[in-house]
């Protein structure tokens, strides 16, 4: 229900196992070449924010949507992830080959701040176009990089660090990738659908009576790395109603199938959709039911 891709689920979903070396108080590295067979399906990662930075080399088409803008991946790119962006990346049919690597913040400490890079910041530049030359050079940035985390060099760690910082320094001099010109057109429709996916995602809640996550605006305009006022605009716009009411809507739905069809008092239902007190609980569902909890659970 986490609204979070931690690394260890990375590896669970997409491996099933995790590493034994998946130590991430002193920080985790990994490469890998891209899987074609899974690219090449109109395979589609989904819209989420992770824990950990990703570097990827593309070559072939697909494109990324984050909340506000797509952008689109053709030829040869190189794109930087990090987890302060939520965003979801679709391939298509035309994946010829790729590798990247993932690392979690950890792993670059006391060696320099990933942050001050304009890559890794949210305001910043995530992907570009490579020529031909430019494509060799990366590629054979990864090709060290398989190599020397096979190696038994005591200090191959500290070699992957400086592969990636040539990555980070590469693309300085590079021209970055832009939105789709025409991305604007949609955004509304595309914020709104994303916002529908965080929320439904929370649900149903299962019987460990988990706490959902997100419940106000703010949170929701948070994870979609955009300003709430902005959120705000593109609810109304394609639904005609406000965030708030939206979100207001769904914990009664889903407050009223608890009570119905589960065995959970009113107070764990009320804790498990996020009301620190019962009686604010209480208050919302007769404001919104003209009932209170309990009456409606003996209708």
């Amino acid at each position: 229900m986490s609204n979070i891709e931690k690394i260890e689920d990375f590896y669970r979903n997409k491996y099933n196992w995790i590493p034994e070396n998946l130590n991430k108080n002193i920080g985790h590295f990994n490469v890998f070449q891209l899987d074609t067979n899974y690219a090449n399906g109109n395979s589609t990662l989904p819209y989420s924010r992770r824990d950990f930075y990703k570097i990827s080399l593309i070559i072939g088409g697909s494109h990324i949507e984050y909340a506000d803008k797509v952008i689109d991946v053709t030829g040869s790119t190189l794109v930087f992830s990090n987890p302060f962006i939520p965003y979801k990346w679709i391939h298509n049919n035309n994946v010829e080959r790729g590798c990247y690597c993932i690392f979690t913040h950890e792993f670059f400490h006391n060696y320099g701040n990933l942050q001050e890079y304009e890559v890794f910041q949210p305001t910043g530049l995530h992907a570009f176009n490579l020529d031909e030359e430019q494509v060799k050079e990366v590629e054979a940035l990864y090709a060290k990089m398989f190599e020397e985390i096979k190696s038994d060099y005591k200090h191959k760690y500290d070699a992957l660090r400086m592969y990636v910082f040539e990555l980070l320094h590469m693309v300085s001099k590079i021209k970055p990738l832009t939105k789709n010109e025409n991305s604007d057109i949609n955004g509304n429709k595309r914020i709104s659908l994303m916002f529908t996916e965080l929320l439904e995602r929370q649900f149903p809640l299962d019987p460990d009576h988990r706490k959902i996550k997100l419940r106000r605006a703010s949170e929701f305009a948070e994870h979609l790395n955009i300003h709430v006022n902005h959120l705000n605009r593109a609810l109304k716009a394609t639904t005609s109603k406000t965030t708030t009411q939206i979100i207001a809507e769904r914990l009664l739905q889903e407050a009223k199938i608890l009570l119905k069809h589960s065995s959970w008092s009113v107070s764990e239902i009320a804790y498990s959709l996020g009301f620190n007190e019962l009686t604010h609980f209480n208050n919302f569902f007769r404001k919104h039911a003209d009932l209170s909890p309990l009456q409606f659970r003996n209708v």
